[in-house]
């Protein structure tokens, strides 16, 4: 399959009138797939009402079939086609963060939706996002649209078209291009099917965050003990398997700047090549083969967005194995060790 690449100015007044924007709104309602951005990465689009455009998201990054896909939509309307009932707490977080990096989990009417893109489930992910190109592409074409991130399974996500291009070059119709992705990682995911909200996948939008609108919301147990791993259907991406890994092992150094330099030492005496992803403030404190600074600790939105563009540049300087420091779990800090948890396979080195 020839993949086509669209660029696609962001800036553009009446984007859904855009030549390019027009094509992949027909791609998409022929059933066919296209990575499209958002504001958190590149999302592989697809109809989540036919079973065969779902089945090729599936097929094109290789991801399990018992791993749910979020529904992006532009509009409330849409949402009430295949919506159950819309809880009030979830009425408030959708007037409060959406259009955002918010998935909201709703039961579903049956019928509506391919059950392929629910995993068979009797809840369905939702989210509006907030990108022009995305929210002109999905008025275009008229579909609510599966879009889980546009890579490999278990690979970092792409925040660049580029990424897309590395992994799904030849097994998808499009990518529109409209550069680098905003916040870098993923939506936050909240199940409102609970009496008491539930955090799913932490991601762009922080549990404080949520708190101040809807008052007490919980972290799913999985999160913080490893489970979600096992036999059980998750309800969420990000809840099963391995993701965002680069190709060689990464570790989580749970120490000083010293005990991270002496692992490194030990592996070079090996003859390994090593890579080090710290951030600009201690970029200067690291010796090795390859040390990449991942946004700003004081800061650490910069770490979000650099996260996945620094597991690939890992990758292209073909180190063999990473090290890497941690960071604090408050605010966004949560989801970037979340998703480098999921990288490393857990692998947590103590000093």
């Amino acid at each position: 399959m020839n993949t086509k690449v669209w660029k696609v100015d962001n800036y553009v007044d009446i984007l859904e009138n855009n030549p390019h924007i027009v094509d992949a709104a027909h791609f998409l309602r022929e059933n066919e797939v296209v990575a499209l951005p958002t504001e958190t990465v590149y999302g592989l689009g697809g109809n989540a009402e036919s079973d065969v455009a779902v089945a090729k998201i599936f097929a094109a990054k290789g991801r399990p079939g018992d791993n749910p896909l979020i529904i992006h939509i532009a509009d409330w309307e849409q949402l009430c086609r295949f919506v159950a009932e819309i809880p009030e707490t979830a009425e408030r977080l959708m007037e409060a963060f959406w259009p955002g990096p918010l998935t909201i989990i709703f039961k579903k009417k049956q019928g509506v939706l391919s059950e392929k893109a629910t995993a068979g489930l009797d809840s369905v992910g939702v989210r509006m996002p907030d990108h022009p190109v995305a929210i002109s592409l999905l008025k275009a074409c008229g579909l609510p649209i599966a879009a889980p991130s546009a890579n490999s399974s278990g690979k970092p996500s792409p925040t660049h078209a580029e990424h897309v291009i590395e992994d799904l070059q030849g097994k998808i119709a499009g990518v529109l291009d409209a550069g680098p992705t905003g916040v870098g990682v993923e939506s936050t995911v909240v199940d409102c099917t609970e009496a008491v909200p539930v955090i799913l996948r932490p991601g762009g939008v922080t549990k404080e965050q949520l708190e101040e609108v809807i008052g007490e919301v919980r972290m799913d147990p999985a999160l913080e003990s490893g489970a979600g791993e096992g036999g059980l259907k998750p309800k969420s991406p990000g809840m099963k398997y391995r993701h965002y890994a680069p190709n060689a092992p990464l570790y989580l150094i749970d120490g000083s700047r010293s005990f991270l330099q002496e692992l490194v030492d030990e592996k070079r005496r090996e003859g390994l090549r090593v890579g080090v992803l710290t951030t600009e403030e201690n970029k200067s404190e690291f010796s090795a083969d390859v040390v990449i600074a991942c946004g700003q600790r004081a800061e650490l939105e910069t770490v979000a967005t650099e996260l996945y563009d620094t597991l690939r540049r890992f990758n292209l300087e073909k180190v063999d194995v990473i090290f890497s420091e941690m960071f604090p779990r408050g605010g966004v800090g949560l989801a970037i060790m979340n998703r480098l948890e999921k990288a490393a396979g857990n692998k947590v080195i103590s000093e």
